[in-house]
């Protein structure tokens, strides 16, 4: 039988645990990066084939850095009843939330670092990648939760939400800065869409219901496919008050990760984001699946997009941002929900471009700076981490974990997002190749010092 494509090449799993320290630094790590630098991805156990890539169990994979040395890397499964075998779905047909992968981002909050995977309750973690247990915010939390939590820069809140195939859709949260969920209400008007990812604005939530939905015949173990019978629409919520959508018919497209939302200075809520067509999402799907005819990579046709919806006139626009085949796309957080500038993305092979890419785009320019990997090198999501002292919203450095195929081998690359060149700021040798994976984070070493009591809120 053919290999699966998400475990071959760039995506082959580790088959181990390990600790490494001292690493090895090319370069001038900058003194103000303290913390950790966390990246989660799908790594099944040796002699196991998940039906989808999304199904692999989840690994973190951590570097830690201070005061410009590279002390350790480590990488460790998420250890959830799932990774030994405990079915996803319970004996009365109920999902079993705490059957997590817990494979697709890892975020910190309140203290907490949390491995999440949008189908299951999130799993916290030490600072040191050893797993704590199941956390449902003190028995506030009844749904899965998303991967895609978003932090308020000015407030501290942690917004997210929790979706299914079956009524009630849609259930959206609110948890304080000291990590207690303060809201929690279902969203009606919502559909059995894959709704991966979201946004928020200043004073809005923004829904994606867009055309792949739930569909039962689908058996590759996510149970979503395009539908073009689905009207696909844009929802704009307050975020204060009844949970009240206005929604926006948009054109047929799907859209798995939000660069970024704001309101502009007429009031208007935009949103932008690497959108699929149908075609684009069904070539990708066979990669995920491992279908015959799958493209050489996971991420096939999506391009930026940006949508800018008018409350006042219920009308939505719609136009290209960039035809550069892009993905993992991430901006400075300290303008998450606020206008920006700027966004980061990772560039795949298309017809612009022979090799993978790190890009900045510049949105007020319209213009785009590449740092090219090379050949055989794929690099992960670049995370921004904000220069000590910063005044513009590109000051700063982005951090990518890079899989030299060539030479079984990776990196962590430390760019200068305020003028990023192939020279990169500085190089941390990766004892080990590192996989390909999804997402990640940079825990500044103030905000998991004082991580609190499980007691209460680990299940």
């Amino acid at each position: 039988m053919t290999a699966k494509p998400y475990l071959t090449g760039h995506y082959t799993p580790v088959t181990d645990e390990t600790t490494a320290h001292g690493l090895t630094v090319h370069g001038t790590l900058p003194r103000e990066l303290n913390g950790r630098y966390f990246r989660n991805g799908h790594n099944p156990k040796p002699g196991i084939t998940p039906t989808h890539w999304f199904k692999g169990s989840g690994m973190i994979h951590g570097i830690r850095l201070h005061d410009g040395s590279a002390d350790w890397y480590r990488n460790r499964w998420v250890h959830t009843p799932a990774l030994d075998g405990v079915p996803y779905m319970g004996a009365d047909g109920v999902p079993n939330l705490r059957a997590s992968d817990a494979a697709t981002h890892v975020v910190e909050h309140a203290g907490r670092i949390l491995a999440l995977q949008e189908a299951n309750l999130p799993y916290e973690m030490t600072p040191e990648l050893d797993t704590i247990g199941a956390h449902d915010f003190g028995g506030r939390l009844k749904t899965a939760m998303t991967a895609h939590p978003k932090t308020d820069p000015v407030t501290g809140e942690l917004h997210f939400f929790g979706y299914g195939p079956f009524p009630p859709y849609l259930t959206y949260y609110v948890a304080d800065a000291k990590g207690d969920i303060v809201r929690s209400e279902v969203v009606e008007g919502a559909g059995p869409s894959l709704m991966h990812d979201f946004g928020i604005t200043e004073r809005y939530v923004v829904w994606l219901d867009l055309p792949v939905v739930f569909d039962a015949e689908e058996h590759s173990g996510i149970p979503y496919r395009w539908n073009d019978r689905y009207t696909p629409r844009i929802g704009v919520m307050p975020r204060t008050g009844p949970a009240k959508v206005q929604w926006f018919e948009v054109e047929p497209g799907a859209l798995l990760h939000v660069a970024n939302a704001y309101e502009d200075e007429r009031g208007r809520v935009v949103l932008t984001g690497p959108r699929y067509d149908r075609g684009a999402w069904e070539q990708t799907w066979k990669f995920w699946v491992g279908a015959p005819g799958h493209a050489p990579q996971p991420m096939v046709g999506a391009t930026g997009h940006r949508w800018i919806l008018d409350l006042a006139t219920g009308t939505a626009a719609e136009e290209a941002v960039d035809d550069l085949v892009t993905e993992f796309p991430t901006v400075n957080e300290d303008l998450v929900g606020r206008p920006n500038r700027y966004s980061y993305a990772v560039a795949f092979p298309g017809p612009e471009l022979d090799e993978y890419a790190i890009v900045k785009q510049d949105h007020t320019a319209g213009t785009r700076e590449l740092v090219r990997m090379g050949y055989g090198r794929m690099p992960g999501e670049a995370v921004f981490v904000p220069a000590e002292g910063a005044t513009g919203e590109d000051e700063g450095y982005l951090l990518t974990v890079v899989s030299d195929i060539a030479k079984d081998a990776s990196q962590l690359l430390v760019i200068d997002a305020s003028a990023p060149t192939t020279v990169p700021v500085a190089v941390v040798e990766l004892p080990r190749r590192v996989p390909r994976g999804i997402h990640g984070s940079w825990i500044a070493d103030a905000a998991s010092a004082e991580a609190p009591s499980t007691e209460g809120g680990a299940a």
